[in-house]
């Protein structure tokens, strides 16, 4: 499937994408983030990637977002194999909020936020026809986008403190995690990653979070969501630490057996305390790299036949156009 092929069909019917993992692994400078990871996702699916704190969580959902190179293993995101073709993964999926990669801009408003992405969106991936209609017929369909991905997104404009002018500080969690996910939607990816998904929510304010990502996925788009604890419901992805590897002395039982559940280990320094801080680089939000830190070596990388990735620079500034602050 060709990219243009792929940029029309994401432009007229959002659709997911399939995404399989065998033995599935990154390595970085301070060894493996994750390590082993198995699975199968079908179209539509709610994949929820659990784990410790350290675990590799973060590095994994980005590695099957494109935006870091596995070392062992394969993948492959809507028939396109990992790592080889990184970019056009890119190019079919989209990053929700992950820190230090696809942050708020504290100072912006909501308005401010959504229209950046709908222009960075029409210039990164419009077609040239697209890009010779008048002023009057772009913005008009700038602005269908908007809509579409802040009702998608549930967000309620008119309930905010300012309405649209509301400053991104001045937002609840759940109205913030809403407002990334609106601005991800506006690409119309096949495949939708969210990184801490409950990370500070009440329980009802989860279960909202929760009832919006099964809504994405009932929808047609392959959601992955990084979680503390993954819902019943969803194709639970769990990382482990080196000392729970499969088969180390002590560990628990894998519970890839069953029918919601696929397991991945990771052996890495990770699981020190402090270590995931260290190991995914958070990043202030007006940074221009948000590369993790232990594993920038692996962000760009890519096999010869991916030449938009040719070196870290490159993949980074691609990784950012994500984020509209490249």
């Amino acid at each position: 499937m060709g990219g243009e092929s792929v940029g029309t069909e994401t432009e007229e019917q959002p659709h997911g994408a399939a995404v399989v993992a065998d033995g599935f692994g990154l390595k970085g400078p301070r060894g493996w983030a994750f390590r082993q990871v198995s699975f199968r996702a079908e179209p539509g699916a709610l994949v929820a990637i659990e784990g410790p704190s350290g675990s590799g969580r973060t590095c994994l959902l980005l590695a099957l977002t494109g935006r870091m190179k596995a070392k062992e293993g394969h993948a492959e995101v809507g028939g396109l194999p990992l790592p080889r073709r990184m970019a056009a993964v890119r190019r079919i999926s989209a990053l929700g909020q992950v820190p230090g990669v696809s942050e708020l801009d504290p100072a912006f408003t909501v308005a401010e936020h959504l229209r950046e992405r709908a222009l960075l969106q029409r210039r990164y991936d419009g077609s040239v026809r697209a890009l010779l209609r008048r002023p009057a017929e772009r913005a008009a369909t700038a602005r269908a986008r908007i809509e579409e991905a802040v009702a998608a997104a549930g967000l309620d404009l008119a309930a905010l403190p300012k309405g649209e002018r509301t400053s991104v500080r001045d937002l609840e969690r759940l109205e913030a995690l809403r407002l990334s996910i609106a601005l991800a939607l506006i690409a119309r990816p096949r495949l939708l990653a969210v990184d801490d998904t409950d990370l500070k929510l009440s329980d009802a304010d989860r279960a909202e979070a929760w009832a919006l990502l099964r809504s994405l996925a009932a929808a047609g788009t392959t959601v992955l969501a990084v979680c503390s604890e993954a819902p019943e419901d969803a194709l639970r992805i769990t990382t482990l630490t080196g000392e729970a590897a499969p088969g180390a002395p002590g560990a628990p039982a894998s519970d890839a057996e069953t029918d919601t559940t696929q397991t991945g280990t990771t052996e890495t320094a990770a699981a020190e305390p402090g270590a995931e801080e260290r190991a995914e680089g958070r990043a202030p939000a007006d940074t221009t790299t948000g590369v993790p830190d232990a594993d920038r070596a692996a962000v760009g990388e890519t096999a010869a036949d991916d030449t938009t990735d040719a070196t870290t620079e490159e993949g980074a500034a691609d990784a950012l156009a994500e984020t509209g602050r490249a």
